[in-house]
């Protein structure tokens, strides 16, 4: 940058630095928070199919499924994902299924991000 002879523009990148980094900063928090949604939201899907398929397995009930479901996040997830976990049986198209279905918050950084709660369900076709 050229420098004005009277020193107008002295200090000018200071402020400029100053603006540029707020809007990274907040450019990487909202990467930051919708990489640890998705995360969560793969997470609970993986454990609620694969607490549907253990349940579908031959002499188990529903509630064996929601139970691994819960073990599973558990492992990878804070305690607190695990609290809404329930199963029962379902019809789909006219094949009787296991189903298990998970609720959890959305996490959430600071003041802005996304807000509610997620709902993911698996299911897998009951084995006679």
């Amino acid at each position: 940058m050229l420098q004005d002879p009277e020193g107008r523009e002295a200090g000018s990148a200071v402020v400029e630095f100053v603006l540029v980094s707020v809007l990274v900063v907040a450019l990487l928090l909202a990467v930051v928070q919708l990489g640890m949604a998705l995360h969560i939201r793969n997470t609970l899907i993986s454990a609620a199919g694969e607490g549907a398929r253990f349940a579908a397995a031959a002499d188990r009930e529903p509630e064996a499924g929601a139970e691994h479901t819960r073990v599973l996040i558990r492992g990878s997830l804070p305690d607190s994902y695990a609290e809404q976990v329930s199963s029962s049986y379902a019809l789909v198209g006219g094949v009787r299924t296991v189903e298990v279905e998970v609720r959890a918050d959305l996490p959430v950084f600071g003041w802005l991000g996304p807000s509610g709660s997620l709902r993911v369900t698996g299911h897998a076709m009951e084995e006679s």
